[in-house]
């Protein structure tokens, strides 16, 4: 197995935002004041046209982040070596600062369902993606993120939780960890976990990289839609976060109702502060 090294040549520092289409031209114009920005990689992996051009540009002034939503780690059929070769295309091109996947499976031999669909916590489930984990970092020749999600569903038979799955994830393939604190939140409300506690479970080093969103609260579940600003109890649980991990980089989530930029611009201005009075406290 390849030793994953950690990141590109540019680092990611601060607080990032999402490059989404509707603020490409904002980008060509100017460079807004976020420490980075993160974009799907599938979205990039054709070999030319306008999104791929404004993406080589983005990058000469901020680091980027490359975040999948398309491996299926957890898929029980063999990893899509073809996505991976185009993934390890896009890395080589971009050089990118941080490269992360979900903990989550999305095909069947048939089909591609195309979401992010929770495993179940056992330790079958975390041989087969120690595995999988492996089989990426050896392709990209990097330590890659893996990130907790939301989900609707808890499975009778799991025999982890979800943060000392991932802690072990991380112990025996070197791997990082993407930790959503919206999605902490979320499950919390949905199958009454404790976030605070999985916070903790997480040891310090393996955290590399923290999400932050808005979701919507229905009568039947909490739902991560990406889609507001960021709600006061996730800020809360952000600041825990920040205690435990330190100022790892953050990424504000925002897709769909897509705001304008200075909207997005002002999340992450948000989350700055509170990373900067956080972080001098507990210096």
């Amino acid at each position: 197995m390849t030793t994953p090294t950690s990141a590109g040549s540019s680092q990611a520092q601060g607080v990032g935002i999402g490059l989404r289409h509707a603020h490409f031209e904002a980008f060509m114009h100017s460079t807004p004041p976020v420490g980075w920005v993160e974009v799907h990689s599938e979205n990039y992996f054709g070999d030319g046209g306008y999104d791929l051009h404004v993406l080589d540009t983005v990058r000469r002034d901020l680091p980027v982040s490359l975040h999948g939503v398309g491996l299926g780690l957890g898929s029980a059929m063999p990893l899509d070596t073809a996505h991976l070769a185009r993934l390890a295309r896009l890395v080589e091109r971009i050089d990118p600062a941080l490269v992360s996947e979900h903990l989550c499976w999305g095909a069947t031999p048939h089909a591609a369902l195309h979401d992010l669909l929770p495993m179940p916590l056992s330790h079958a489930a975390l041989d087969h993606l120690c595995a999988r984990v492996s089989q990426m970092q050896d392709t990209l020749r990097r330590r890659v993120l893996i990130e907790n999600v939301s989900t609707y569903v808890r499975f009778r038979d799991d025999e982890y939780g979800e943060a000392a799955f991932l802690a072990e994830l991380a112990r025996r393939t070197g791997c990082g960890v993407l930790l959503d604190v919206n999605n902490l939140y979320v499950n919390q409300r949905n199958h009454g976990e404790d976030a605070l506690a999985a916070i903790e479970a997480l040891p310090p080093d393996v955290v590399g990289e923290l999400h932050l969103a808005g979701h919507r609260v229905t009568d039947v579940a909490v739902i991560d839609d990406h889609g507001s600003r960021v709600a006061p109890e996730v800020w809360s649980l952000y600041e825990a976060a920040l205690r435990r991990f330190g100022a790892v980089p953050t990424l504000i989530e925002w897709d769909t109702n897509v705001p304008p930029l200075d909207v997005l611009v002002d999340e992450a201005r948000l989350a700055r502060k509170r990373m900067n009075t956080v972080t001098q406290a507990h210096a």
